[in-house]
This record gives structure tokens, C-alpha cells and sequence, in this order.
């Protein structure tokens, strides 16, 4: 670009909306504001690089670019994002230094960057980074980058980190997908097998838990009740639960035997259990407390936080972090006031500024480095009476209040746990009952009887035993006597893991050090660069997106239920374990975390320089890697799955079979004397499934048969011929069509029939000229070539694949 003598400043905004929040700041005539709407550009479809890119074939593969080409992008509703890149170009003449102020994220830096290097600007670069949209929080922005003038430099590397993560997704999802399907996958499955960097081994962590959900077994445990008469008069009820639970029956009656004989005192503890309040919300832990609390899909949840950032209402929503800095201790009485004002309720759960309480270090709220985001919570600005409402509204309650409790004293309980000794064979055993009554709420009084909801269990885990409590304990002093007057055994069975759901499923992705009991491999997921987020798969800014790609796949699917549980299916089974017999390390979910890990140190990198060799050295480790996995999977056999596990779409989503494929599967069954499956004749998928189970295959057919098959086609168009005028048929000999030869013509790529026609009599047509859906066949009269409809439409079914079968 040619920079003009007056130069100017160029802000690039991701969106319309956060461009009107900034421009009231932009006094200079020369300050340029523009927008993009999301990703400006799109990487170009292979065939559109190569022709022979076009078909699945395994001998293209693998499809390997040093550069992922790209196109215009389109919006939702189908307009090219042409004129939008034509406009920031003209934008840019003149423009001597761009202020990059589109979401502070790895995307968000892609979104700009990809389209000032499309353009081809090599002016000066800057960063804003905008974590939020109100006032304050855009002059601290302004001031920051002012003290870093790298800002641009380190940028760029966040940038070439996201083009990396797209250079992995591109090349392995294509020639993953591509391989794998052709070669591996099951022929009763006719859907693509997806294949993803971030997908496969999520579905990896998916498929262990439903194999042991599978191969769990039931066992009996037992615990022993014991009821206790006191020297008062009271009567309490004290429990042997260990946490190993006594699977041995025996053993079980041996301790029971040993308590019906039991006396001495009863020891009495009494103490108060302090309760902190939960933490912050990071994008991950926020949709699964919308899942669970009111039912929402993450992108639903996703959609709305994003929504109430560009209105200035809450911080940025895409973050990894459940922290705040250290700095921001003075914003919290100013927030909290705005809050109250709204949620009139709560004003009186507040205490005096100075006796906020804000707890610190990786335990509580505030950290010195939260990370690239700190959490997500509320602003000063607040939304007012009719600005927002519905679901926005009830999102920003739910934030709103997690950041007063935050700031607000612990809860209190006053505990008292009853507990004895008692002797046996096996050694003394402890018997034990606990009850609690709330002596302070502390923050627990912002949400009343929803405070219970704030303990979350570990996703994918069995419920864990709880201590064995009571809603109220007798009057008993510490040391006072008590006799046995009863002791019983009572069975219980253990329970497989739950499964994780779909409000869950983000946090498992990036909380993958709790799914894993391996010490080893819980240190290799530490993150020494931030400890508050260990490594995990994808980005908070995209898993939202990885279960919609498995049910599309058919990998997994929901069950019911208010925040659904996912369920492998047998080809997502089948899948990953094909993965895993061929390429191991795809399946391995850990492995991928390790692949995460080095795609952040691009990021990290401190120069422009050092981001690029970084960046060039995970490409060329890309390239290797999709080497390595086509030479596999070419050398594998595909993988047997039973046709009736094949999971069909629904009968809303399925298209109907046609005429000529329900009237195959109809005389096959009648042959056979099989029956029908239910919604065959509705389903094409289900139609489709029948026949390639019990149709015989082509190249079992004796080729004589074939032969005379397409004899006898070429006959009926010598028939019809036969019934044209004169000049027509004149004309057809003129261009030197022999009638057996039309047989060529019936071959299943319309590519192939029109270049048969064209070598063989000269004929030249265009792709218009030359169909063969709706009619048998279609020859346009140009420049005195023949027709062919009528009379041939009538004798010959609509689809071609039909009509071999029909001359056979």
C-alpha cells in the first residue's frame, strides 16, 4: 500500500456494535473506525485449489499446503463478505498505523490480522484489548497499551498461534475425515467419518467412560447401623460407612455382632465449619451452572454472555480464568453498589465498603496474573428497567450475584458429630452420626435454598458416599453412657459413574486433569505458565462447538433429561477404536493436551521473529503428522460394525426413498421372506440400510448379464431412433453415433458420459445439455443433434442406478 501524505489512524473492530461504543472517544478527523462481522475470510475448498482434490480418492491423499488458501467469507445470510474486504482496503489508503480493537482473544486477533496480511498492510500495529465495554474499563485499555508499545509485536504471535490451530484443524480434519472414511469406515455406514484434532480425542474421553459404564457390575456393600440408649434417656442411631466400602458380607457380620454387645460413653464434638463461597465464573463453569440450573445448550449460554459484553453489561465472556487481579480489589464497592441498585433484594446483605471481604491467592478470588482474561463479572453500567430481559436478564443475576457472595463473609455451621468405638476381631471401629445447623449464612444468604447447588461433583465420576448426617441430634453430653440396644446390617449396591452432560462436557475438556488418576500424567497436565488452568483440550472460545460435531457424526447422542446426558453410539465406539488400533496417539487425550501446550507457547513467544519460528516449526510437525496417519490407515482394513447398530436420523429430519428403491427392497423381502423394517418406506437412510444388507452386489452379477443389459438398453434406442424424422436420423448418422455405443453412455458420472459423447461423435455439449436425473436421458437439439425424450421417459425409471438394475 501507498500511504498518502496524510496519515491516519485505522481502528479494525470485530463488530458493528463494539465500534458505536468506542467512536464517542474518536475526536481526530483523522481516525478511520471500521468493523469486520466475524471471520472475513474462509480457507478455500480443496477442489477449488486442484481439481483432482474434488472426489474422495485415497491415491490424492494427503492434501498438503505450505499456505491454507483462502476466499471471501459469506454471512448468515448468504451475502459475500467481498464488499466489507473492499472497503477496509480503501479504508487503509493513507493509514499509517492500525489499532487492532477486536475481541481480546486469540480469534479476535486472527480476525483483523488475516485480512491486514490479505490486504497486504505493513504499516505500524497496535493492540487494544477491551475486556470490557464500559467506560472505565476502555480508558484502562487505552492507557495500557500505551505503556506497551510491543503491543502490536506480541499480537502478532497470538495471531499466528490461532492460524496455527486452524493449519491443524484444515489439514487434519481433510485428509483425516477423507482417509478414514474411505478406508476404515463400515460399508452398512454411508455418513463421513469426522476426524478432528480437538474432536476425536474428546470423544476419546467419552468412549472410556461408556465402556466402563458398560463393563461395570453391580456389587453389594454393606453398613451397619447401631442404635445407642443414653443414660437421659435419648436414643441415637450411629453408623459404620467407610469410605472402603466392606464388600465382604462376613466381615460385615462379624462387626455387626461385635456392636449389639457395645457399651461406654459417647464422645461428642462440637465446632464450627466455615464455608467460602464459590468461585468466579469462567466461560466453562458458567455454562454448566446455566445447564444445570436452567436447562441451556453452552452456546446458548455462550451466545447471551457475548451478547451482554458488547452491551457493555458484563466483562469478556471467553475466559479460561475464575480469578480477578490483584488491582481490581478497588473496583469491587463501586460494582457491587450498581448490582444492588438493581437487585433491590439483596441491598441489605451488603456491609460498609471497608468490610468487604476479599480473599486472595489460588484458593479464593483474587491472583496477581489471572491469566489472558480474568473472570467473567458484572460492570458498573447495569442494565436498567426493559433494557435487557428473558434469558439475558437471568444471566446477569446469575453473575451478578456470584460477585457480591464473593465479596461477602463465609458461612458458619455449628457442627456436632456423635461418634464411638467400638471394639472388635478385626480392631475397633468407629461409629458415627453428624448434624448441622446454620449459625451464620454468611454469603449463602444471597441465594437461599440454592446455595445447596453450589457443590459441584466431579463430571464423569461416581457420586462420592456422603457422612452419614441427620436433621436433628438429641441432647447429648460429651462422655455420658450409652448402651447398645440394637445393630443391624443394611445392604446397598454400588453405583457406575455418571455420565457427563452436555452442560459438563466444556469443563471436562478443560479440567482434563481431573479425569485422569495416573499421578504422572496429572503433573504432565500442570501448567507451570498458569497454575489456575491446567492443560486440557480446544480453547474456551470453541468447545462449545465439539458435541454438535459428534452429533452430527453420530458418535454420540442425548439422552433426556433437563441438562442431557451424552451416550456413545456403536459407530462412536467403533470410531475411536479404529483411531486407536491405527494411529494410537489421536485417541489419546492426553497427548492432545501436550499438542495444546505448544500451540500456547506460540502465543507466549516474546518477538514477532521467535512467534514465526515457532509457528513454522508446529506447521512443518502438522505436515509430518498427516504423512504419518494417510501411509497408516492406507495399510489398515476397515472395520466391521453390524448394520442394525447404525443409527438412523429421525423421521423429521430423514428424506423419503425413491419409488424405484422401495420397489427393491419390497421384492427382495418378498423373495426372502423378510419383513419390512419400520419406516422404510418413509426413511431413505433406513431403505438405504436394508438393501446393503440384504441386496446382492454388483460385481456378483455374471457380466454376460451385464452385457446384454446394456445390448438390450442400446435396442430400446434404436427403437426410438426408429420413430424420429428423417432429418434427424440423417443427422445422427452424419455425426457418427453407432447405437451400441450409447451403452458408454451408462456409466454413473455425468463428467464421463459427456466426454464419452464428445470423443466418440464429435459432439460438444454444455453441462445444461446433458442430464440424466428426471429423465433416462437428455440430448439438447444443438446445431442439428438429436433429442431423445418422450417415448424413452416412458420406458425407462427416473434414477440410472435403478435402470441397470432394471435391464439386469
Amino acid at each position: 500500500m501507498t500511504p498518502h501524505s496524510a496519515s491516519r489512524t485505522l481502528f479494525f473492530f470485530e463488530k458493528p456494535s463494539a465500534m458505536r461504543q468506542l467512536q464517542r472517544f474518536f475526536k481526530s478527523p483523522s481516525t478511520v473506525c471500521v468493523s469486520a462481522e466475524g471471520h472475513l475470510l474462509a480457507a478455500e475448498e480443496p477442489g477449488n485449489v486442484r481439481d483432482e482434490w474434488k472426489s474422495w480418492r485415497l491415491d490424492t491423499l494427503p492434501i498438503v499446503l505450505e499456505r491454507i488458501p483462502v476466499t471471501y467469507g459469506s454471512s448468515r445470510s448468504g451475502q459475500s463478505h467481498k464488499p466489507k474486504v473492499d472497503a477496509i482496503k480503501q479504508a487503509l489508503q493513507g493509514v499509517e498505523r492500525v489499532i487492532i480493537a477486536t475481541d481480546p482473544g486469540r480469534e479476535g486477533s486472527m480476525i483483523a490480522w488475516e485480512v491486514l496480511e490479505h490486504l497486504g498492510y505493513r504499516g505500524r500495529v497496535d493492540r487494544l484489548k477491551l475486556g470490557a465495554l464500559d467506560e472505565v474499563s476502555i480508558r484502562r485499555a487505552f492507557a495500557a497499551m500505551a505503556k506497551e508499545p510491543d503491543s502490536g509485536e506480541r499480537d502478532y504471535a497470538a495471531y499466528l498461534e490461532a492460524l496455527c490451530r486452524q493449519y491443524e484443524d484444515y489439514h487434519l480434519g481433510l485428509n483425516g475425515t477423507r482417509a478414514i472414511s474411505l478406508r476404515l469406515r463400515p460399508p452398512a455406514f454411508r455418513q463421513p467419518w469426522r476426524f478432528g484434532g480437538v474432536q476425536t480425542p474428546t470423544l476419546a474421553i467419552l468412549a472410556d467412560l461408556e465402556k466402563r459404564i458398560r463393563d461395570f457390575v453391580p456389587q453389594d456393600y454393606f453398613r451397619i447401623a447401631l442404635t445407642v440408649a443414653t443414660s437421659s434417656g435419648a436414643e441415637i442411631t450411629l453408623w459404620h460407612a467407610p469410605k472402603d466400602k466392606i464388600l465382604d458380607q462376613q466381615v460385615a457380620e462379624t462387626i455387626q455382632q461385635a456392636a449389639a454387645s457395645w457399651s461406654g460413653p459417647l464422645g461428642v464434638e462440637q465446632k464450627d465449619v466455615r464455608r467460602s463461597p464459590p468461585r468466579l465464573f469462567s466461560k466453562d463453569t458458567l455454562a454448566r451452572r446455566c445447564a444445570k440450573r436452567f436447562g441451556w445448550d453452552p452456546q446458548h449460554t455462550a451466545k447471551l454472555a457475548q451478547e451482554l459484553y458488547d452491551q457493555g453489561y458484563l466483562t469478556y465472556p471467553r475466559t479460561e480464568s475464575e480469578h480477578l487481579p490483584d488491582s481490581q480489589t478497588g473496583d469491587a464497592s463501586t460494582v457491587i453498589g450498581s448490582v444492588v441498585a438493581v437487585l433491590t433484594d439483596l441491598a441489605g446483605l451488603v456491609p460498609a465498603a471497608g468490610d468487604l471481604v476479599f480473599r486472595k491467592g489460588n484458593k479464593g478470588h483474587y491472583v496477581k496474573d489471572p491469566g489472558e482474561h480474568h473472570a467473567i463479572v458484572p460492570l458498573r453500567k447495569v442494565p436498567q428497567p426493559g433494557s435487557v430481559s428473558g434469558d439475558h436478564l437471568r444471566l446477569w443475576e446469575l453473575v451478578a450475584k456470584s460477585f457480591l457472595a464473593a465479596h461477602l463473609p463465609d458461612g458458619i455451621d455449628a457442627r456436632t458429630v456423635v461418634a464411638v468405638q467400638v471394639p472388635t476381631p478385626l480392631g475397633p471401629k468407629r461409629f458415627s452420626i453428624s448434624g448441622s445447623v446454620i449459625k451464620s449464612p454468611g454469603w449463602r444468604a444471597v441465594y437461599g435454598a440454592e446455595a445447596d447447588e453450589e457443590n459441584e461433583i466431579v463430571p464423569g465420576k461416581a457420586k462420592p458416599d456422603e457422612e452419614p448426617t441427620t436433621g436433628r441430634l438429641p441432647p447429648i453430653r460429651d462422655h455420658e453412657p450409652g448402651t447398645a440396644t440394637d445393630a443391624r446390617l443394611e445392604t446397598a449396591k454400588t453405583e457406575p459413574p455418571r455420565r457427563i452432560t452436555r452442560g459438563e462436557l466444556p469443563v471436562v475438556m478443560g479440567r482434563l486433569v481431573d479425569q485422569v488418576e495416573n499421578p504422572a500424567l496429572k503433573a504432565a497436565l500442570e501448567n507451570p505458565a498458569n497454575p489456575n488452568e491446567p492443560k486440557g483440550l480446544g480453547t474456551a472460545a470453541t468447545r462449545d462447538t465439539i458435541l454438535p460435531k459428534l452429533q452430527k457424526s453420530q458418535y454420540v447422542e442425548l439422552l433426556k433429561g433437563k441438562d442431557p446426558p451424552i451416550q456413545v453410539t456403536e459407530v462412536g465406539l467403533a470410531f475411536i477404536a479404529a483411531v486407536r488400533r491405527v494411529f494410537p496417539a489421536y485417541g489419546d487425550p492426553v497427548g492432545r493436551a501436550m499438542f495444546e501446550a505448544d500451540l500456547a507457547e506460540i502465543g507466549r513467544a516474546a518477538t514477532r521473529a521467535e512467534a514465526a519460528r515457532r509457528a513454522a516449526a508446529y506447521q512443518e510437525r502438522t505436515r509430518s503428522r498427516v504423512k504419518d496417519l494417510i501411509t497408516t490407515i492406507g495399510q489398515s482394513d476397515a472395520v466391521a460394525l453390524d448394520p442394525t447398530c447404525v443409527p438412523t436420523p429421525s423421521a423429521a429430519d430423514a428424506k423419503p426413498p425413491t419409488k424405484a428403491m422401495i420397489d427393491f427392497a419390497t421384492s427382495i423381502a418378498a423373495q426372502r421372506g423378510l419383513k419390512l423394517p419400520r419406516g422404510l418406506k418413509s426413511n431413505s437412510e433406513i431403505c438405504r440400510a436394508f438393501l446393503d444388507q440384504h441386496a446382492p452386489s454388483r460385481s456378483s452379477r455374471p457380466g454376460r448379464l451385464r452385457n446384454r443389459g446394456l445390448a438390450l438398453r442400446a435396442k430400446r434406442c434404436f427403437v426410438m431412433l426408429s420413430r424420429l424424422p428423417n432429418s434427424k436420423q440423417s443427422s445422427a448418422h452424419q455425426k457418427r453415433l453407432p447405437i451400441l455405443r450409447l451403452a458408454a453412455l451408462f456409466s454413473t458420472s455425468i463428467h464421463r458420459r459427456r466426454s464419452i459423447l464428445r470423443q466418440r461423435t464429435g459432439l460438444s455439449l454444455p453441462k445444461a445439455g446433458f442430464q440424466v436425473s428426471g429423465r433416462a436421458m437428455l440430448v439438447m437439439d444443438i446445431s442439428g443433434c438429436l433429442r431423445l425424450q418422450g417415448d424413452l421417459q416412458k420406458q425407462e425409471p427416473r434414477s440410472l442406478a435403478a435402470a441397470r438394475d432394471h435391464a439386469l
